[in-house]
């Protein structure tokens, strides 16, 4: 059987080999050295890869070691070539600092000796802060994944009804909640009720008796810094590096331990 074989020499696990074919589909293998050369004989073997009909192809490494890159036509018709190029292992995923490892988002006992207190009045683990433009894409779905993950939510379509007064139910809503979550976007930064749920908010920030979680969601952080420069400075999650099923899940993590 002939075959085009490419020598990569050493290889580490996540860097990624290109494959650019021309001509017809055909037989990629990305091997190491052990299963090249049950490859050449005949033999059963392993690889990365496969028929490829579309051109190109990005092929990660599996585990550190010598690798070689095969290209055939088995079992195929006409002919084809190809160039082929190692690329640079991909950027680990942005993450952050963990809302775990920040000193100001864990309220300390030592800190607020009147927590003992605070705790046997509260009904809701979160709050959430929001303009309603921003409902449908973050915080209905934020609010959701919470509660599934079993905290107590202050969200406006889970405690409001019709003929409620929505100061007093804010009121009550934020006093009664220890954990702050604000939805920073253009709409919140307009909204008139939304500043005043934030003043609240940083209020009992300030008196220990709540933390403040901003959430950026398609906004700048020069847009924030205008906003309010005291917020920009606070670690915040913003839903262009996160997933809400992560920034949720982070939240759960940290309030339930």
């Amino acid at each position: 059987m002939k075959y085009l074989v490419w020598d990569l020499k050493q290889l580490k696990m996540g860097e990624r080999v290109k494959v650019s074919l021309t001509g017809n589909a055909a037989n990629v293998r990305l091997m190491d050295s052990t299963s090249y050369n049950n490859y050449k004989a005949g033999r059963t073997h392993r690889y990365v890869g496969g028929l490829v009909t579309k051109s190109p192809i990005v092929l990660s490494v599996p585990n550190s070691g010598h690798f070689y890159l095969t290209v055939d036509m088995q079992g195929l018709k006409g002919s084809t070539n190809a160039s082929v190029q190692v690329l640079p292992s991909a950027l680990p995923a942005f993450q952050g600092a963990p809302l775990s490892s920040v000193p100001s988002l864990v309220q300390g006992r030592e800190k607020f000796p009147f927590e003992s207190h605070i705790e046997g009045l509260r009904e809701h683990d979160v709050f959430i802060s929001h303009a309603s433009e921003d409902k449908d894409d973050i915080v209905r779905p934020l609010a959701l994944a919470l509660r599934n993950a079993g905290l107590s939510v202050w969200y406006d379509e889970f405690e409001l009804k019709i003929g409620d007064s929505l100061r007093q139910k804010i009121d009550k809503g934020l006093a009664k909640s220890k954990f702050g979550i604000v939805v920073l976007s253009k709409s919140f930064i307009k909204k008139g009720w939304t500043n005043y749920e934030l003043d609240g908010i940083i209020t009992k920030v300030m008196s220990g008796e709540q933390v403040l979680l901003p959430i950026w969601h398609n906004i700048t952080k020069q847009e924030v810094v205008d906003f309010s420069p005291s917020i920009a400075d606070k670690l915040a999650r913003n839903t262009a590096n996160f997933t809400v099923e992560e920034i949720a899940n982070e939240i759960a993590e940290l309030i339930q331990n």
